[in-house]
């Protein structure tokens, strides 16, 4: 959605960014009445949002795995709701947190239903569950993910891939292109290729080695970087990493 940033409490007159905040209502007083005060309506897609999964970690010695899986969903599952990847214009990139709260619903989902989950498998989930609200890519290496695993991997690439490159097009419908130091033509090449290997990825329910699909979101996050700073040498990468993926 399009929306002002800087509002205006009529309550009491105290000023805020809405792109922070997230919120119509006054931080200062509580009021709901504010006004849009900035004359030009920009482009936002994000909303504040912490992922904390310490309530489902704690409950690891103490319940069933299953329970376990489903509370961690749920947390997954309401920060990947809030996220998006424009803010206030400007496009964000793809982030480890989000790439990996995504992988952590799709396990959770398996490991819910799961009446007989190996070793592998469990040290799998809980080894997500231990690291996705880092702030850094910590999961499980490619090597690490268990073969029955491995469309976990592919669903999270895809829903990340999809969901960012769906963002960057709206945001370069929204964009002077020349202005940004970027090549219209290039960027919507680049985004229809993402887009048919996401769709492709997905096809095959993500069924893919985990190599191929953290090439997908490296390809996704150049792109993202091409467009947001009008880096040739990202936008070059991203190119020769679709050209992997054919293979």
């Amino acid at each position: 959605m399009k929306v002002r940033g800087q509002r205006e409490c009529r309550d009491c007159g105290a000023r805020w960014s809405y792109y922070d905040t997230g919120s119509v209502e006054c931080p200062d007083c509580g009021s709901l009445k504010s006004v849009g005060v900035e004359g030009e309506r920009r482009l936002h897609t994000d909303s504040p949002a912490d992922l904390d999964l310490s309530d489902a970690r704690e409950l690891v010695d103490v319940q069933p795995l299953r329970e376990v899986a489903d509370r961690a969903g749920d947390l997954a599952r309401e920060y990947v709701r809030k996220r998006g990847f424009v803010r206030g214009g400007d496009l964000l990139a793809l982030d480890a947190t989000y790439l990996a709260a995504l992988e952590l619903r799709h396990a959770a989902d398996v490991v819910g239903r799961g009446l007989d989950l190996s070793d592998d498998e469990e040290w799998y989930f809980l080894a997500l569950l231990r690291q996705a609200d880092s702030e850094e890519d910590q999961r499980p290496d490619a090597a690490e993910v268990p073969e029955s695993m491995r469309p976990i991997r592919g669903l999270a690439a895809t829903d990340a891939a999809g969901e960012y490159r769906g963002e960057m097009a709206d945001w370069l419908d929204e964009t002077d292109a020349e202005s940004a130091g970027i090549g219209e033509e290039a960027g919507r090449d680049a985004l229809e290729t993402l887009d048919s290997h996401v769709r492709r990825v997905r096809a095959l329910d993500g069924d893919v080695t985990p190599e191929t699909a953290d090439l997908l979101v490296a390809a996704a996050r150049e792109v993202g970087q091409y467009l947001a700073e009008g880096d040739a040498d990202a936008l070059a990468s991203a190119r020769d990493r679709f050209e992997r993926l054919r293979v």
